[in-house]
């Protein structure tokens, strides 16, 4: 059973460290899918993507599909349209400006890609992130993705990184997610918490907010 269900919450009264997944959690969209519809295969993407998410088929083996299937894409020439059509879950701003507030980092980890979120994280002040890399050539997509993959391990490993780099005790970490690939990190976190989550997810532990708004996170943390 996870530390999460008799651990102490974390506190706003000292630094801590919230680290959330992008896709469905901060933002409202799954960038990939974006990139499907971009490649004329947005039905084909996003089905592969709802089962990763339900823990149907692994993340690593979604993920390389996925991208395998927008091999020829012209990443240089759809960003910005991906980007326009990037909404921000509702209450984001006020978790974010309030951690910052109380001396808190806020991080993000993402199975999506350097050539979206390195344009979009910075304007909502998330302090760290990681996620993928592309390969493209002359700008068109080889279907490969570089270095390793943001999966469940990879996802912990950062949480556990950022926290030790920046001296900050496990219990004052929150992770906030709502796949499959998150359950990992919200076991692991001091807070975990499911975002309008999968069924698994929300089994994962008891604190989950079934309505989008970010800003209700700061409900489980104490100003004490």
């Amino acid at each position: 059973m996870s530390m999460n269900f008799f651990a102490q919450l974390p506190t706003l009264a000292k630094p801590g460290l919230l680290v959330m997944d992008v896709d469905a959690t901060l933002i409202e969209e799954e960038v990939i899918d974006l990139l499907g519809e971009e490649a004329g295969l947005g039905k084909e993407l996003s089905e592969i993507t709802a089962r990763a998410m339900c823990g149907e088929i692994t993340f690593d083996d979604s993920l390389r599909l996925r991208v395998s299937m927008l091999r020829g894409l012209n990443i240089d020439e759809c960003k910005k349209r991906i980007i326009s059509q990037i909404h921000v879950t509702k209450g984001a701003k006020v978790l974010i400006d309030t951690l910052h507030k109380y001396g808190w980092k806020v991080c993000a980890v993402s199975g999506g890609f350097h050539e979206i979120l390195d344009e979009l994280l910075p304007s909502l002040n998330v302090d760290f992130w990681v996620a993928h890399n592309l390969e493209s050539i002359d700008g068109k997509l080889t279907g490969n993705v570089l270095g390793n993959i943001v999966n469940a391990n990879a996802k912990v490993e950062a949480l556990r990184t950022w926290a030790n780099n920046l001296g900050i005790a496990r219990e004052q970490t929150v992770a906030v997610g709502d796949g499959a690939n998150d359950i990992s990190m919200i076991k692991f976190a001091g807070l975990g918490v499911a975002f309008c989550a999968k069924p698994a997810v929300q089994a994962a532990t008891p604190y989950r907010i079934l309505t989008r708004d970010l800003s209700a996170v700061l409900r489980f943390l104490n100003a004490n």
